[in-house]
């Protein structure tokens, strides 16, 4: 590979799931999966194109777009739209690589992709960010369908930006087919959507807690990461649960509560607003500390801890310092929070202190209910009908739960070593991710 261009993003992911692969028994049981894993580590599909759109002070502004439609073995690729100024095509290839495993995992006939362009929000007009999303839309309408790929939100694109990207896809094709998901209420969304992601994730570490004999969030402290929708909801739900918040963040510092005065669902309705006109944590009234240019994970002392900002969020030495304060389970709400390194300092405690270690689980997992929630939504849109909102949690709810259940005894089946009641998440979610979607590849022929 040493004639391409560096991609350190889709590197990383590339050699956490090789190296799962290479320590369990997989490829001394079933050897041809190394030829799948060939195929399935490059994209079917790399599209590229520029976005040219007027600001509000009619000058020309031009942007990179991207899709990485990178496997449908399991159906039409699905993931977000990210709009960043940090996003290129190894940070998509990662995003997109990941994807294809977690959609996987949530069991549903949904394929990976990734998209999005190198655009940032912050600072633009509500006009110049609608305007953008009609021109980005109008080259990306040739290349997606409620068949073929259907792409969601991400960082940067909301409900809102899906609702602009729907009318341009629309005016576009002249189709009103369920081609997005995320999509408003009224037009074929699904409800618990914007909640998904946040909510799978707190359901998945309940199981992980009960499993491990701790009860359930109820007495628990928390520390999350971000202050974007996933966090917001991971919070409430958390705390509808009888967890302690203390922390938020977002890009510049963290936001630092006390368990005698913790972050209040009050609170997290005030930081929603700062989000939506796009403004800084800096800016919020309240109680609480915010610390400059730090993550929460060093800073309090917790149970539980849940990034759920973006990728290596956590580092070796805040890995460290998680251990160190007796945190007992860490779980990404992001996609490859925790940098290699972390994840190596949290697989070493398990092994050693076993039932009193700290648990760890992968995004790729823990994340999957925004995903599984816009799988739904996609089935929804298909026999043109609602669910209630009650339907979809429970239905969220078996999602969560078979995925961690699936990635246990996966790890217990291949992880070498025999690892006891506790075995690698991390280990036996890859590995149940890639053994579905390889099968189905050589059903199809993709190799054999």
């Amino acid at each position: 590979m040493s004639n391409l261009p560096s991609e350190p993003e889709f590197e990383q992911a590339y050699r956490e799931l090789v190296s799962t692969l290479e320590n369990s028994s997989l490829f001394e049981q079933k050897p041809e999966y190394k030829t799948a894993l060939q195929v399935v580590s490059i994209p079917e599909r790399i599209i590229q194109f520029r976005v040219v759109w007027e600001d509000d002070k009619l000058q020309t502004q031009v942007n990179r777009g991207y899709r990485v439609q990178f496997n449908s073995a399991l159906g039409p690729y699905k993931g977000g739209l990210r709009f960043h100024p940090t996003v290129n095509l190894s940070i998509l290839k990662f995003l997109g690589f990941e994807q294809i495993f977690k959609n996987a995992l949530t069991g549903l006939n949904i394929g990976g992709g990734k998209g999005g362009a190198d655009f940032d929000p912050k600072g633009k007009s509500d006009n110049e960010i609608r305007k953008f999303c009609v021109s980005f839309m109008r080259e990306l309408s040739k290349h997606i369908g409620a068949d073929t790929d259907v792409p969601a939100g991400d960082i940067g694109v909301s409900g809102r930006e899906i609702g602009w990207l729907f009318g341009a896809y629309k005016a576009e094709t002249k189709k009103w087919e369920g081609v997005l998901t995320g999509k408003g209420g009224s037009w074929g969304g699904s409800l618990i959507r914007p909640e998904a992601t946040g909510f799978g994730l707190v359901y998945y570490v309940n199981h992980m807690i009960e499993y491990a004999g701790q009860g359930s969030f109820k007495g628990k402290t928390v520390a999350i990461s971000g202050s974007g929708n996933v966090a917001q909801y991971a919070a409430l739900k958390a705390i509808e649960l009888g967890a302690t918040v203390v922390s938020l963040s977002d890009s510049k510092g963290a936001l630092i509560a006390s368990v005698d005065s913790p972050i209040t669902p009050e609170d997290i309705s005030a930081i929603a607003q700062l989000k939506v006109k796009r403004q800084a944590l800096t800016a919020f009234a309240g109680k609480h500390k915010y610390v400059e240019g730090a993550r929460p994970w060093t800073l309090v002392k917790v149970d539980v801890a849940l990034p759920c900002a973006t990728q290596n969020e956590v580092s070796k030495e805040e890995a460290e310092a998680l251990v160190a304060s007796g945190a007992r389970f860490i779980a990404e709400g992001s996609n490859m929070g925790c940098t290699q390194e972390a994840i190596d300092v949290f697989e070493a405690n398990r092994k050693e202190k076993k039932g009193e270690a700290i648990w760890y689980a992968p995004g790729k997992a823990a994340n999957a209910g925004g995903v599984a929630v816009s799988g739904l939504e996609m089935a929804q849109n298909s026999q043109r009908l609602s669910w209630t909102s009650e339907e979809v949690d429970e239905k969220l709810k078996g999602i969560m739960e078979a995925a961690f259940k699936n990635g246990l005894e996966t790890a217990k089946k291949y992880v070498k070593g025999g690892e006891g009641e506790f075995p690698s998440l991390v280990a036996g979610s890859n590995i149940a991710g890639f053994v579905k979607v390889a099968a189905a590849m050589h059903d199809h022929g993709d190799w054999w």
